[in-house]
This record gives C-alpha cells, sequence and structure tokens, in this order.
C-alpha cells in the first residue's frame, strides 16, 4: 500500500485526490470529493475531520446510501471475495476469514435480524477486534432504538475513515501549515 506525505496529499487533484482516497468511505467516493474542499490540510487529523465533516454534513439520505454500501462482517460478500480491498483486509484482520460453520451461520443469523431491525447493514470498525468483540457489539446494538444505531453506525464510519487514513497518509506536518 502507498503512502502519502501530506505535502503530497495536498497537491493532488480533485480527479486525483478522488482515485486515491474514494474509497475510504466504502463505494463512495463523493466524500473524498467533498472532504477535497477543506485542503490543503495542515495534518493528517485535519484531513480525516474534513471526511467526517463531509459525512455529518450530507443529508440523511445520501448518509443511509453510505451506511447501506458497506457488506455485512463475514457475509457472502466476504465469502466471495466482492468487498473493497479495504474492508476484506480489515475483516481478516479480525479473523472473520477463519470462521468455523457454526461462527458463520452465527454471523448469517445476526446480520439478518440486524438488516431486519434497522434496514441497513450492522457497521462496526472491525480494525483491532476479534470476533468475540465484534459478536458482543452485535448483541448488545441489537437492542438500540433505529435512531441510535444510525447515529452509531455513522460514528463507527468516521473510525473506519480514520484508520483508513491514518494507513494512506503519513503522520507529520504538513508544509502549509502556519
Amino acid at each position: 500500500m502507498v503512502t502519502y506525505s501530506l505535502d503530497e496529499v495536498n497537491r493532488l487533484s480533485l480527479d486525483t485526490f478522488v482515485e486515491v482516497f474514494g474509497g475510504v468511505a466504502e463505494h463512495t467516493p463523493w466524500v473524498a470529493a467533498v472532504a477535497q474542499r477543506e485542503a490543503p490540510f495542515a495534518t493528517r487529523k485535519a484531513l480525516i475531520d474534513a471526511f467526517t465533516k463531509a459525512l455529518h454534513d450530507a443529508d440523511e439520505e445520501a448518509q443511509l446510501a453510505l451506511i447501506r454500501a458497506h457488506p455485512d462482517l463475514a457475509g457472502k460478500a466476504a465469502r466471495a471475495g466482492k468487498m473493497a480491498d479495504a474492508s476484506a483486509n480489515e475483516q481478516s484482520g479480525a479473523g472473520l476469514d477463519q470462521l468455523s460453520d457454526a461462527e458463520y451461520e452465527q454471523f448469517t443469523q445476526l446480520n439478518g435480524t440486524y438488516k431486519s431491525n434497522y434496514g441497513f447493514p450492522f457497521i462496526f470498525a472491525v480494525k483491532g477486534a476479534t470476533k468475540h468483540q465484534i459478536l458482543e457489539a452485535f448483541q448488545l446494538r441489537l437492542q438500540n432504538s433505529a435512531k441510535d444505531e444510525f447515529a452509531e453506525a455513522l460514528r463507527q464510519i468516521c473510525r473506519i475513515f480514520s484508520f483508513r487514513l491514518e494507513d494512506l497518509v503519513a503522520d507529520e506536518q504538513s508544509a502549509c501549515s502556519p
């Protein structure tokens, strides 16, 4: 994976920025396009904040579309290898690619129940988590209201932004900073 310096990020054209960072928001490149409007970025945190702001400033319909663009955890797309590379790597890092048949069934059942309850997939920033922590979060969050889960899905997506951008951009001050 290529890592960019902040100076390199700040020199990217809009089209190149979206090409490089469009996958940070699962199959939703408009987030990168909106975030790029905040350039130049003085810090990596400022870049992450721009992605977060783009998501929070979007209307609910656009937010819901982004939530729905995420794959089920340990779902059929994962088993078929049809996820974005970042999602596949994150799920693999959490051991979700090595589930027993019984664990896979448990995830399938929980994914179905969650989607039935809320109308969108369960979102959890899995980097650094274990399958047991994810299953526990599933159980706890299935008791939340739809409004609370929508807000939690957005929080988790912002965590995903942070993890992905930390992998893509070196942590340094930009020459553009005061």
